[in-house]
């Protein structure tokens, strides 16, 4: 299918699709002239990249997991998973501690904005 209908079937735009292309997730076909071909198992592959992608890992990580994610054949996978579980936890982790600032700096405005508080004439 061209990028249009690959566009529409796996809810990604045209332009995110180029874009796992110009990264190396995802290698769509080509017809004789040039145009993208995406089959079955390439809007499978984009599913998987939107679903990691919308769960917040950066495209890095994704990039190194994909292979044992999507194809079952893929050699060393566990070793694979296992580093990527590695990634996953440390990058969770990371985005922890940057929510824990985040929510002291959120309730130190709370109580700077209790205190300024106009009073009410």
């Amino acid at each position: 299918m061209k990028i249009g209908e690959a566009s529409r079937v796996s809810g990604v735009s045209a332009r995110s699709l180029r874009h796992y292309e110009d990264e190396g997730l995802i290698v769509p076909g080509r017809f004789d002239n040039g145009f993208r071909d995406y089959c079955q198992s390439t809007i499978d592959r984009v599913l998987a990249i939107r679903s990691l992608l919308d769960s917040g890992l950066p495209v890095r990580l994704i990039r190194d997991v994909l292979p044992s994610l999507t194809d079952v054949s893929h050699a060393g996978a566990d070793a694979v998973c296992a580093e990527f579980l590695h990634e996953v936890r440390s990058y969770r982790d990371r985005l922890a501690a940057r929510i824990a600032v985040l929510s002291d700096q959120q309730a130190a405005l709370d109580a700077y904005l209790c205190e300024a508080r106009p009073t009410d004439l």
